[in-house]
């Protein structure tokens, strides 16, 4: 349920809703919006009776939400979500490009792609210290090591960092050395991690489990926020299906269907969703055409010898090239008037 306030109540009006929907045993979170204030009602085992706060000073009206998960629904918070991260703004109408190697390799390597990256357009950096890998003889990341480079690619390139954390014993660790926490496609419904990425300061990417519905996603999603952490960027890279020419089928409906139902900004991840390196620029160009506000993308110099996911690793000019293609689609489906430039 959402209590919504007049535009004319008070401070103290606003508390006293508070303290009614705390004493009828419910978790009141006030939701500041850009006209007036809405007060979510959580943890309710059950309908709420109206009719309890109708009639107290101030309220506007009382909406009931129909939607399991309810922090991340526009029906709570009709304005968009913009996450910032450093002077990148994500999900205020720009498009954000996140992009990097799959697996952080060494200082060097780190340091030339995000010089490459950032010439070509890149507004995020990317790349995994710790890697979940299917094969456990396989690259699993150079861990504390792969963060200090991270920061030393942020302290000499200006580019905020992005990587993921594996789990709550060395989430504290991630936090410490980056800019956003990523949470990755087989840790979606890790639901401790979920709970400790809500209680951290800095923003959170949630990416689609391999066979998440969108209702799953964004309840995952839901954990963090209850948690305290309202910055969530949400990810579709691809789920598993009968396909075998790509890695992943990229579910493009899901980020316009998500683009309604919620508030937080979609990203894309074609990288991931392909496999291959063929696809990840028609792919890219799809996912602008949707709506998407981002994408994150995996470059290399040398991908016949990356460690982790050579194959669909973009080489410098395609990256180059797809910052030319993705920007003449945006630019396109923009509405009449000048197209704002991303804030860096």
């Amino acid at each position: 349920m959402l209590v919504v306030m007049s535009q004319q109540a008070t401070a103290e009006e606003v508390d006293a809703v508070v303290a009614a929907i705390e004493g009828k045993g419910y978790t009141a979170r006030p939701i500041p919006g850009g006209e007036r204030v809405a007060i979510g009602v959580l943890h309710n085992k059950g309908a709420v009776d109206a009719s309890h706060f109708l009639g107290l000073p101030g309220v506007k009206e009382v909406i009931p939400v129909t939607r399991p998960y309810k922090l991340v629904s526009r029906e709570f918070q009709l304005e968009d979500t913009v996450i910032q991260v450093g002077d990148v703004f994500i999900g205020d109408g720009d498009l954000t490009l996140i992009a990097g190697p799959c697996a952080v390799e060494s200082e060097a390597q780190c340091l030339k792609i995000a010089q490459i990256v950032k010439r070509a357009g890149a507004h995020l950096f990317r790349g995994g210290a710790f890697k979940p890998r299917t094969s456990r003889y396989s690259f699993q990341g150079l861990g504390e090591k792969g963060l200090k480079i991270l920061a030393k690619v942020r302290e000499a390139t200006g580019l905020p960092v992005v990587t993921e954390a594996l789990d709550t014993d060395t989430f504290g660790l991630v936090e410490d050395y980056t800019d956003v926490i990523q949470i990755g496609a087989r840790n979606m419904q890790n639901f401790s991690l979920l709970r400790r990425a809500g209680r951290s300061s800095k923003p959170v990417l949630v990416k689609r489990g391999l066979a998440a519905t969108i209702e799953e996603w964004l309840m995952a999603a839901e954990y963090i926020l209850e948690s305290g952490n309202t910055q969530v960027i949400l990810c579709e890279r691809g789920v598993r299906t009968f396909a075998h020419h790509s890695r992943n089928t990229l579910d493009l409906s899901a980020v316009a269907a998500v683009c309604k139902e919620s508030h937080l900004p979609v990203i894309v991840d074609p990288s991931h969703a392909a496999g291959r390196r063929d696809q990840v620029i028609p792919l890219s160009r799809a996912g602008v055409a949707v709506g998407a506000h981002g994408l994150m993308v995996e470059v290399h110099y040398n991908p016949e010898e990356a460690l982790s996911d050579g194959a669909q690793s973009l080489y410098p000019e395609q990256f180059e090239m797809l910052c030319r293609e993705i920007q003449a689609v945006f630019d396109a489906f923009q509405p009449s008037g000048p197209v704002r430039q991303k804030k860096t």
